[in-house]
């Protein structure tokens, strides 16, 4: 039997927002479901295609009037958006725990980190996004001046994700807001719930300022919904957290849009190395926890592991306990004590993880936890941590590779060995991916060389690939971003810049083979 929950979270039955109207969506051709409980339905309704171009349409009429606000009214919107935040962390938490069958703690944890997005994209400094963002001029003449000004792209489609439903597209909305853009937000499919909590909060602290109606609109759907907003002519930019091969349909359909921004970050197959000379725990902590957090469903996840062959048999063995001794059941809680891992997002997708530990046994990888679906009588897509010892990690995408280079969203890692550091290296870089790297060493040198030439946007000593600072950048290469990276750059790239020069005299320049008669001009 199929029952709905309502969360006390949400405002409005299933929406769509356009225009700053609320269009009830009735029907249940979309449903998100409770991983833990799948019998339970979060969010229920039959979103339409036809909601995009209404939406982009509102978003259009409203750019004008937002992209001429005061920026201290932008900002008075942003600090209203955080104040609706805090006060709703823990609500939204558990609504993100519903939906994404995340632990709890990580799913509060999420919320809270809502507020503080708006405390760094406004913050102002030396290493501050805004630093880069603001306007600047000079003298280039006596009686010229050079200017430098940056304008909003326009209409941002921003395209949301399933494992941070709010905390990935709110990294988007917030930076391209105080630049003067205005929003239409689709999010993920799987977590329509949490995506239209994050827009009734916009809502609400955009009218608490007297913002024009459409600066964020809201559309829900699935992938047909997703392609007819990213292929609409009248987008300026999209803003895209997911998969490669979604990202890569993304890059195909703007083909014909060389101005059109596109900011995409992807996956990852990201490697850690761990040297002989590494702090143990450090490392096996770090690498288990960072291969297993969130159900392994963060793109920077820890994917690959390249041990050191002195001590590969004893690291299997410390990751393989701490494995062992992770906790996995109902994202609330058992027994009073909180759970590492909650369910996987969809049972489909448990499926594919565990038939991809099956292809690596067939490879010849050496299962040394193997991951299992364990029932507990509610049909939760339970799934345990996986650890398989592969040979070594190659560029091949072929699946009877065991050391392939395929991402698999999940909670299975491979572990490699390696007999010197430019083995390892090798290893690490043998990707298309490009998101995340960890070394763990005392190695001066090795650090130095690890950062300058490990393939990846974000490159960590002795601490986990799953973990960044806001006050950094977040993005990748390859497979795993186009270099438009997230986090604190995000101001990047929701402005453009404006050269002008601004002449004050009359000294117009004659060059050679010019022939002027003043008697012209009087």
């Amino acid at each position: 039997m199929t029952t709905t929950t309502a969360h006390k979270v949400l405002r409005y039955g299933a929406s769509n927002f356009i225009g700053g109207e609320i269009v009830p969506i009735d029907g249940d051709a979309l449903r998100s479901m409770n991983p833990a409980r799948p019998e339970r339905t979060v969010w229920a309704g039959s979103p339409t295609v036809d909601a995009v171009g209404r939406a982009v349409r509102a978003a259009r009429e409203a750019l004008p009037a937002w992209s001429a606000f005061p920026i201290e009214k932008r900002i008075e919107a942003l600090r209203a958006f955080e104040a609706i935040a805090t006060e709703r962390a823990e609500q939204i938490g558990e609504l993100i725990c519903a939906e994404t069958g995340k632990a709890l703690w990580d799913a509060t944890g999420e919320a809270k980190i809502l507020a503080g997005k708006v405390g760094i994209t406004l913050a102002e400094g030396e290493h501050s996004g805004r630093s880069r963002v603001s306007g600047f001029e000079f003298g280039v003449t006596d009686s010229r001046t050079g200017r430098c000004a940056f304008r909003p792209h326009g209409v941002m489609a921003v395209i949301g994700p399933f494992n941070f439903p709010c905390h990935l597209p709110n990294g988007h909305i917030i930076p391209a807001l105080l630049m003067g853009n205005t929003v239409v937000f689709k999010p993920s499919d799987k977590t329509p719930a949490t995506g239209q909590a994050l827009a009734e909060m916009y809502l609400e602290a955009l009218a608490s300022v007297g913002a024009p109606a459409g600066v964020v609109n809201l559309v829900q759907g699935a992938a047909d919904v997703s392609g007819a907003l990213t292929a609409h002519d009248g987008v300026d930019g999209i803003l895209f957290t997911g998969s490669w091969p979604v990202g890569r349909k993304i890059l195909e359909a703007n083909l014909d849009s060389p101005g059109r921004i596109v900011a995409l970050e992807l996956g990852g197959n990201n490697p850690a190395i761990v040297a002989p000379d590494a702090d143990m725990r450090q490392a096996a902590v770090e690498c288990a926890r960072s291969a297993f957090v969130t159900t392994g469903q963060r793109c920077t996840c820890t994917r690959r592991i390249i041990v050191h062959e002195s001590i590969a048999d004893r690291f299997a063995e410390l990751l393989k306990r701490i494995g062992e001794g992770m906790s996995v059941g109902d994202p609330l809680g058992t027994g009073g004590e909180p759970v590492f891992m909650g369910p996987i997002i969809r049972g489909e997708v448990r499926d594919a993880v565990l038939a991809f530990q099956g292809s690596l046994e067939g490879a010849g990888a050496e299962i040394v936890l193997g991951s299992t679906a364990p029932d507990d009588g509610s049909g939760g897509f339970y799934i345990t941590p996986g650890i398989a010892r592969v040979g070594s990690f190659t560029k091949s995408r072929d699946m009877k590779d065991a050391g392939c280079d395929i991402e698999v969203f999940g909670p299975l890692v491979r572990v490699s060995t390696y007999s010197d550091f430019d083995d390892a290296m090798l290893q690490a870089n043998a990707t298309s991916y490009g998101l995340a790297a960890s070394l763990f060493t005392a190695d001066a040198g090795s650090q130095e060389r690890f950062i300058r030439e490990a393939y990846a946007g974000c490159v960590n000593i002795n601490a986990g690939t799953a973990g960044a600072s806001s006050k950094l950048p977040f993005g990748g290469l390859g497979f795993s971003g186009n270099h438009r990276p997230a986090g604190a750059f995000s101001l990047d790239y929701c402005g453009y810049p404006v050269a002008s020069l601004i002449e004050r005299g009359d000294a117009a320049g004659v060059l050679p083979g010019m022939k002027i008669d003043e008697a012209w001009f009087t």
